[in-house]
């Protein structure tokens, strides 16, 4: 049974000189993407080229998938029109 939820409003990010703790830096926002991304991209390539132990298996694949979360809401932090919330 699917739960029928609200649309997310995104978070605004906004450039300004000095930063506060409430709001970062577009600029920030989009280096942690693409970092994100590289670490993502990296631990399945280690998982998919790698004989791994079950351990390390394990390891693995829930780095990749917690990246995937990571990516796709900093992608939403971004106002990516291909996602529409976070958590779906």
């Amino acid at each position: 049974m699917r739960i029928r939820q609200a649309r997310a409003r995104p978070l605004t990010v906004v450039d300004y000189k000095e930063p506060t703790p409430e709001i970062r830096p577009r600029t920030e926002v989009q280096v942690m993407l693409s970092e994100a991304v590289e670490r993502r991209d990296a631990w399945l390539e280690h998982w998919q080229s790698a004989k791994l132990t079950r351990k390390g298996n394990v390891e693995a694949l829930r780095n990749y998938t917690a990246l995937r979360g990571v990516v796709k809401t900093l992608q939403w932090v971004m106002l990516n029109p291909d996602i529409e919330h976070p958590l779906d």
